[in-house]
C-alpha cells in the first residue's frame, strides 16, 4: 500500500507590516488613507500567491486584513434627525469594515463627512481583524492561469484566507445583528466581505464592471424594453448625448457620447442571465437597466447584489396581467401596495411587514406619466390606476384551481399581478433603497383576454416606447431631487447605520 505523505505543520503567519491607528478630521483624508491600507494589503496578497506559483515557501500562512473605519460619540445630544442618515443613535463606538475604496470615493467621502459634521468628532482608519480572502484581493479582469495554482503544493485554504459565507449575511440589515458585549456596533449595513461577493456576483450575472452601476436603477422582465433603451441610448451618444457620457453594455463595452460605434470593452459570445446597460452621467448620476428575466428568485438575486453600491431609487417597469375588467391592454398601473406570495423574501423580511409606498416615487411617476401621455385628471385616470399589485412565483397559476388564488386576490383589492414588482419593492425597504412600480396592461387572464400573436407584435411596439420614456422620465425627475427627500425617514428602522 502506497504510504500517504502529509505537508509538514504550517509554523508561522505572514502578514504585512502593522498599520497604525490614525484620526482624520477630513473625510477626504480619511478615505485616501483607507485607499492607501486596502492597496497595500490586497497587493501583499497577490504578490505572495505569484511568488507561491513560482515555488515560494509553502509551510507559510499568509494574511492581511480589511480596512476598518471607526467612530466614537459620548454624548446624547439631539441630532437633527429629518435626514435619514449621517448620525449615530446613541453614544458608542461604531465601526465597520472597507473594500474598494476608490469604487466608493464618493459615497465614503459623504457618509464620514456627514458623521464628523453632526457629531463634531474625528474618525480613526485602522486594520481590522477580518482578513481579506485571496479571491477578492485580485484586481477586476485579472485572469489566474490555473497551472500556476496547481505548482502550489499544498491547498489554497492552507496557505490564504478564502470567503467565509459566516462573514457574507444580511443581519445588519434585517435588523437581527447582536452586538456583543465590548463589541462595537454596526457603522454600515454591509460588511466588506459581504460586499465583495455581491461585486463578484454582480459581474457574473450582469457582465458589466460595478463601477458602470448608477444610482438610478430600472428593472425591467421584458427584452423588448431592453432593445428600445439600447436603441436610444445609442441615438444620445451619436447627437452628443444630451447630458450623458457613456453607453455601457455587456462586456464592458463602452460608447462615448459624441461616437456612433464603440470605443472600448467586447461583446460576450452570449448574454449573461441579466444583463446590465449604463446611461452614464458624472457621479454615477445616470440610469443603469438590467433585464431581470421572470420570475422572484431572479428579482432578489439581483437586488441583493445592486444594494451594496447604496444606489438612490430603482424601479420596476414591466408587463402584468390587468385583473379588473375595467382595464384595458396598454394601461399602466402604479402600484401603492403589494401582495407578496413570492415567498423568497419570507426568511428576511416577514410577510407581516407592510411595504408602504415612497410618496417620491409615486409622484416622479406619476407626474411623468401625464407628461408623456399629455393627460390629466380623469383623462389620466382612464390609463393609469393605481392600486395594488400581487407578485406571486407561479407563472402557469392560471392551470391551478383558480378558487383560492381569486379569491385572495380580490380580498387584497389587487388589480394587477406579476413575479418581480413586490420582490424589488420588499427587497428595496429592506435594505433601504426607494423603490417604485409601474407597470402595463399585457393581458387579463380572468377575463379571457389573451394576445393574438398579431396583436401582440403591434402592442409591444407601440406601448413599450411610451413606457420606457416614462420610465426614464420619472428617473430624471427623481435625479434632480436632493437626496436627503429622497432617501426616506420611512425605510429607517428604530436602531439604524449612520451609513445611508
Amino acid at each position: 500500500m502506497e504510504k500517504r505523505i502529509y505537508p509538514q505543520a504550517i509554523d508561522s503567519v505572514v502578514m504585512p507590516e502593522p498599520f497604525g491607528r490614525q484620526s482624520f478630521n477630513d473625510a477626504g483624508k480619511a478615505v485616501a488613507a483607507l485607499q492607501v491600507l486596502y492597496d497595500r494589503h490586497t497587493k501583499f496578497l497577490r504578490d505572495s500567491f505569484t511568488a507561491l506559483a513560482a515555488g515560494g515557501d509553502n509551510n507559510k500562512r499568509y494574511r492581511a486584513f480589511y480596512p476598518e473605519v471607526g467612530v466614537t460619540t459620548t454624548s446624547f445630544t439631539q441630532i437633527d434627525s429629518r435626514q435619514a442618515y449621517g448620525h449615530m443613535p446613541t453614544p458608542g463606538h461604531f465601526s465597520t469594515t472597507i473594500t474598494q475604496p476608490a469604487l466608493f470615493e464618493r459615497y465614503l467621502t459623504e457618509q464620514l463627512g456627514l458623521i464628523m459634521r453632526n457629531h463634531g468628532v474625528p474618525v480613526t482608519v485602522s486594520e481590522s481583524t477580518t482578513p481579506i480572502p485571496l479571491h477578492f484581493a485580485f484586481l477586476e479582469g485579472s485572469h489566474v492561469d490555473g497551472a500556476a495554482a496547481e505548482r502550489i503544493r499544498r491547498p489554497i485554504r492552507d496557505l490564504f484566507d478564502v470567503p467565509d459565507l459566516d462573514g457574507t449575511d444580511d443581519q445588519i440589515a434585517n435588523g437581527t445583528f447582536e452586538v456583543a458585549l465590548g463589541e462595537a456596533r454596526p457603522l454600515a449595513a454591509f460588511t466588506a466581505q459581504r460586499i465583495d461577493y455581491s461585486l463578484h456576483r454582480m459581474s457574473h450575472y450582469t457582465a458589466t464592471s460595478p463601477q458602470h452601476f448608477q444610482n438610478f436603477v430600472l428593472f425591467t422582465n421584458y427584452q423588448f424594453y431592453i432593445d428600445e433603451f439600447v436603441a436610444r441610448a445609442h441615438k444620445l451618444m451619436a447627437n452628443g448625448g444630451g447630458g450623458y457620457v457613456e453607453f455601457v453594455e455587456p462586456g464592458n463595452v463602452v460608447t462615448k457620447a459624441g461616437q456612433s460605434a464603440p470605443s472600448d470593452g467586447v461583446a460576450p459570445p452570449r448574454l449573461p442571465q441579466m444583463p446590465a446597460y449604463h446611461l452614464k452621467k458624472p457621479n454615477h448620476g445616470g440610469i443603469t437597466m438590467v433585464n431581470i428575466g421572470v420570475g422572484p428568485s431572479n428579482a432578489k438575486t439581483i437586488t441583493d447584489h445592486i444594494a451594496v453600491l447604496r444606489p438612490h431609487a430603482w424601479v420596476m417597469l414591466g408587463h402584468c396581467a390587468g385583473l379588473r375588467n375595467t382595464q384595458a391592454l396598454g394601461d399602466y398601473v402604479l402600484a401603492h401596495a403589494y401582495v407578496r406570495e413570492d415567498h423568497v423574501l419570507d426568511d428576511d423580511l416577514p410577510v407581516w411587514v407592510p411595504i408602504p409606498p415612497l410618496a417620491e416615487i409615486q409622484v416622479a411617476l406619476q407626474e411623468a406619466v401625464a407628461e408623456v401621455t399629455g393627460l390629466s385628471g380623469y383623462d389620466l385616470k382612464r390609463i393609469m390606476r393605481t392600486g395594488t399589485v400581487a407578485t406571486i412565483d407561479n407563472r402557469n397559476w392560471e392551470l391551478r384551481d383558480q378558487r383560492g388564488p381569486v379569491q385572495r386576490l380580490s380580498q387584497s383589492r389587487a388589480i394587477a399581478l406579476d413575479m418581480e414588482s413586490a420582490t424589488i419593492a420588499a427587497n428595496g425597504f429592506r435594505f433601504r433603497v426607494p423603490y417604485g412600480t409601474l407597470l402595463c396592461v399585457s393581458d387579463k387572464p380572468l377575463h379571457g383576454e389573451l394576445k393574438l400573436p398579431g396583436m401582440a407584435t403591434e402592442f409591444y411596439k407601440r406601448q413599450v416606447a411610451q413606457h420606457l420614456t416614462i420610465g426614464i422620465r420619472a428617473m430624471e425627475k427623481l435625479a434632480e431631487m436632493p437626496m436627503e427627500r429622497l432617501h426616506s425617514r420611512k425605510l429607517r428602522s428604530f436602531s439604524e447605520t449612520a451609513f445611508q
